[in-house]
């Protein structure tokens, strides 16, 4: 019986997606896919997650690709703008979940830990969870199994019992890998679906 549910934030709970600022800044969408793809990586930004500070990462943009000054800064510089917003349909299934009071809840996140308070003040269900493990204040991150072990001994949980939610499969991968039961995110009502697949009920067991 799974009694403790783990949740990636990014693209389950948090609609975030850099297209949306660079998309004020690139009207071309090619380009705005070349920037992103060799300047503003995923892979470089996985490095903010892991604990490189903004700083750092900017500064070395800045000296690899001087010619993109004002687009480098504004990864940081408005990151605001590439929060969408809540993903309602994952926020809802949540909040049944949270109603029955059959489970623990944890988040576990690739985040940098300079941006994480911004997130924090702007969604209230993340003050939901049980815990938040941030690799950017870890200095850890997935797939790396230890960013799970982590999780599971601070917070004294048993990962035979635990369901792990995420929507990069890489990380899903990582996860049963050390023995926790996971469902690979592709939208809110493929995850209702998976969760009764699970035996997780939306309503409180009689």
């Amino acid at each position: 019986m799974i009694k403790t549910i783990i949740f990636d934030l990014g693209a389950v709970l948090i609609d975030w997606n850099p297209h949306y600022l660079y998309k004020t800044i690139f009207a071309d969408e090619a380009e705005r896919n070349a920037f992103l793809n060799t300047v503003c990586t995923p892979d470089w930004n996985e490095e903010q997650d892991g604990g490189r500070s903004l700083q750092e990462a900017t500064d070395l943009l800045l000296t690899q690709f001087p010619e993109h000054e004002t687009a480098i800064r504004a990864y940081y510089g408005r990151w605001t703008e590439m929060l969408g917003g809540p993903i309602q349909g994952t926020v809802d299934i949540f909040s049944a979940l949270k109603a029955t009071g059959q489970y623990k809840f944890y988040a576990l996140t690739n985040w940098s830990a300079e941006t994480f308070p911004i997130a924090l003040a702007q969604f209230d269900f993340l003050s939901w969870f049980d815990g938040i493990l941030v690799s950017g204040a870890e200095k850890d991150r997935k797939p790396f199994a230890s960013f799970y072990n982590t999780l599971l001994d601070r917070f004294d949980i048993d990962r035979s019992t635990a369901l792990f939610i995420d929507d990069n499969y890489r990380n899903i991968l990582a996860a049963e890998a050390i023995g926790i039961q996971s469902i690979h995110f592709i939208s809110p009502d493929d995850l209702r679906s998976r969760l009764a697949d699970f035996g997780v009920m939306l309503e409180k067991r009689l």
